[in-house]
This record gives structure tokens, C-alpha cells and sequence, in this order.
């Protein structure tokens, strides 16, 4: 599974790999109300969150982790967001692992510094998808979870 977090919206993905092949599961988003206080907001993400993960099931989770904001006020909303991800995961016994969003770009473009739209297109070329899934948010999740995969199967090798 991956997850983009934010307070505003949750980007999820439930990928599958079977024989060398990666398919997608299912995805999307979650969202809260911007006029809701913020707790309000955080408790309606860890509750679909815990629906989605009841529902399929994965054994691991992929998350981006925070790396830079130009806005103070920014990341301090998403590492609430944040907060009740990993602490949703955590109570249902999913095991974490935490990506950059530059390790995310080099694992999905080979290129660091990649564009959101060349993510977001490798994305859609990788799960041969008839388009670019929305919002943005959803394919940065799926691009986490991909990420993930790879990661593993690299650890996987090294032994």
C-alpha cells in the first residue's frame, strides 16, 4: 500500500505483484472539509484509512515521508496527517516504510529531481492505466507504493 499524506487529501494505493508483475488493486483518495477543525479532519483520514486497510488487506505500507516545505504552516498539517497515518497502520499491524519524495522519483523516473508529470506519466505506463489517475495525489500514492516494490526486491537481492 502506498499513502501520500496530507490533511486536505489522502492520496492511497493497494498494488499487487504476482510473477514479476505489478498490478494495481485498487486507489484513490481520501478527503476532508477544509472549514472542519483540524482534529475533526485528522480523525475522518485514520478512520478511512481504517476502512481501506480492513477492507484490503495489505501487509505493508509505504509512506512518504516529509523532506522539505518552503511553508511552515504546510508541513505542520501534514505531519499531523502524518501522525494519524502511521499511527492508524501501526495499530492495525501494518509494517511501515518511509520514502522521500526524491527517493520516490529515482525509484519510479530514474531522475531525482523528476517532474510531477513525468511521475505521473511513468505511473501510468507502469500499471498500463487508460489515464493519469486523479487527483494528483492518488498517483503520488501509487508512485509510493511502486516505490516500495522496487526498494523490496532490492533489499531482497542484497539479501
Amino acid at each position: 500500500m502506498g499513502i501520500d499524506p496530507g490533511t486536505a487529501i489522502v492520496g492511497w494505493a493497494v498494488l499487487e505483484e504476482k510473477d514479476g508483475k505489478v498490478g494495481s488493486v485498487a486507489y484513490g483518495h481520501i478527503s476532508t472539509h477544509k472549514d472542519n477543525p483540524t482534529a475533526h479532519r485528522l480523525l475522518e483520514v485514520a478512520v478511512d484509512l481504517e476502512e481501506i486497510i480492513k477492507k484490503y488487506k495489505p501487509h505493508e505500507a509505504a509512506v512518504e515521508d516529509l523532506f522539505f516545505f518552503k511553508n511552515a504552516t504546510t508541513v505542520i498539517k501534514v505531519s499531523q496527517a502524518r501522525g494519524a497515518i502511521l499511527l492508524t497502520l501501526e495499530k492495525l499491524s501494518v509494517i511501515i516504510n518511509e520514502y522521500t519524495p526524491l527517493q520516490v522519483k529515482q525509484a519510479i523516473t530514474g531522475y531525482g529531481r523528476a517532474e510531477k508529470s513525468q511521475m505521473q506519466l511513468m505511473v501510468k505506463n507502469i500499471l498500463k492505466l487508460k489515464e493519469i489517475p486523479k487527483p494528483d495525489d492518488t498517483a503520488d500514492a501509487i508512485a509510493i507504493a511502486l516505490c516500495h516494490l522496487n526498494s523490496r526486491k532490492i533489499r531482497q537481492l542484497r539479501g
